[in-house]
C-alpha cells in the first residue's frame, strides 16, 4: 500500500480529462486512484492549461478511522471521507491527518477537500434542476387581542416590563 501524505491528490476512475493530458495514477480504494504525476498545484496548471477548469469546493469533509498501523488508520479514514464525496466530485485532495496511538490500535483523522475537474466553468453538480435553497413559506396565524396560542403544557407566559 502506498504511503499516504498531505496534499496527495485523488481521482475517480471514471474522471474525464482533457484530451492529451496523461496522469500516472496507483489505484487505491473504491474506484479512487492517487495521482502519482503531480499535487493538486501541478494538476491546476495542467488543466488549465489545456482549457479545462479545476473547481476547488471549500466544504472540507473530516473523517476518523482505525487500524492496526499508522498507515492502515489512515487508509481507513481516507476510504470513509471519500465515501462522503458527492458522486458530482470527481477529485479529492488529502489535507491534513493526524494520527493517535493507542493500547493495540491506532486512530487516525482525516481532512479532505473534494474538487470538481471540468471543462465549463460554471460547476455543474446535477443534471437535475436544484431543491430550492428554503422550503416555501408557511401562511402564517394571526393572533389578535387576548388570544392566545395553544400549549403543550408548558408555560409560554412572557413578563411585561413597565
Amino acid at each position: 500500500m502506498r504511503n499516504i501524505v498531505e496534499r496527495a491528490m485523488l481521482i475517480r476512475g471514471s474522471v474525464r480529462l482533457p484530451g492529451d493530458l496523461e496522469l500516472v495514477t496507483e489505484e487505491f480504494e473504491e474506484g479512487w486512484s492517487f495521482v502519482q504525476s503531480g499535487d493538486s498545484q501541478w494538476l491546476n496548471k495542467e488543466i488549465s492549461s489545456r482549457g479545462w477548469h479545476f473547481i476547488w469546493i471549500a466544504e472540507a469533509l473530516l473523517r476518523s478511522g482505525v487500524g492496526k498501523t499508522e498507515q492502515k488508520a489512515t487508509a481507513s479514514a481516507l476510504k470513509v471521507a471519500l465515501r462522503r464525496v458527492s458522486e458530482h466530485f470527481n477529485a479529492a485532495q488529502v489535507w491534513h491527518f493526524d494520527v493517535s496511538k493507542y493500547p493495540g490500535f491506532f486512530l487516525a483523522r482525516v481532512k479532505i477537500y473534494p474538487y470538481q475537474i471540468q471543462q465549463s466553468a460554471t460547476l455543474l453538480v446535477s443534471n437535475k434542476a436544484a431543491a430550492p435553497l428554503m422550503s416555501p413559506l408557511v401562511e402564517a396565524a394571526a393572533i389578535t387581542g387576548t388570544q392566545v396560542p395553544p400549549t403543550d403544557g408548558r408555560d409560554l407566559s412572557i413578563s411585561q416590563r413597565n
